[in-house]
């Protein structure tokens, strides 16, 4: 059996825990899966026998082991886990970013991923200090969509800007100091959305790049949590994109 223990940052290994978490990444990127264990008291055949035949097709080990779900998790629900190897990204110039400024929350993390794989935005920049998008719970929020997306984390803005974010490219920073209107305005591609931290938003020199927006809502409350702005950019940003007739 290989090694099991908890998550850790510096670890080169990290856990899908779940069965929808797992197979995502079993049919997404099937070449980073190491091992594959099953409870005992895992019954849905058809899932099971799913995940069988992929792990027979692709050679990654199989077991039943319910120790390792005493060590890795503590959800009465969780009956597959899915040990994987990390893996570097590059994100594409060419295509729409999301930039996330010093995000701190897992399950936000989790959520912008699988809204971005929703919303077509494939590549996701991370300004440090940020959370760590390998930690499991980041990928079971996530259900999976991590393995859809691309990530690469960056030292700075001016590391993004310079690098990644350099060429023909329209960014949009959310923040209230010299914003317009989300609604009232265009969205030109290829463009960059960049959200601050939950708690801090974005440094103030943010609101001399691109065309700073802000979402208008009433009073009643002071602003909208990370990933409800975020979805809502993907979608005014988006929307069109995928009209079929």
């Amino acid at each position: 059996m290989a090694t099991v223990k908890r998550y850790k940052k510096e670890d080169m290994t990290t856990y899908c825990l779940g069965a929808t978490v797992s197979m995502e990444y079993l049919n997404i990127r099937p070449q980073n899966v190491t091992r594959v264990y099953l409870h005992s008291a895992f019954y849905e055949s058809e899932t099971k026998e799913k995940i069988l035949k992929i792990c027979n097709e692709r050679g990654i080990p199989c077991e039943v082991n319910d120790k390792v779900f005493q060590i890795l998790s503590q959800k009465e629900n969780c009956f597959v886990i899915a040990m994987i190897n990390k893996y570097s990204c590059e994100l594409d110039k060419g295509a729409s970013h999301v930039v996330l400024v010093n995000p701190s929350n897992s399950g936000n993390a989790g959520t912008i991923i699988r809204s971005c794989a929703g919303f077509g935005v494939r590549d996701i920049a991370i300004i440090r200090p940020g959370v760590d998008f390998f930690d499991p719970k980041v990928i079971r929020a996530s259900m999976g969509a991590l393995s859809r997306v691309r990530f690469k984390y960056y030292d700075s803005w001016e590391e993004y800007k310079e690098s990644d974010g350099a060429g023909e490219r329209h960014f949009y920073p959310f923040m209230l100091d010299g914003s317009r209107l989300l609604h009232e305005t265009k969205i030109e591609k290829p463009f960059s959305l960049i959200m601050g931290n939950e708690a801090t938003g974005l440094p103030a020199f943010f609101s001399q790049i691109g065309q700073p927006v802000r979402i208008d809502h009433t009073d009643n409350i002071d602003s909208l949590n990370l990933p409800i702005a975020t979805s809502i950019g993907l979608y005014e940003a988006t929307k069109g994109d995928f009209l079929t007739e």
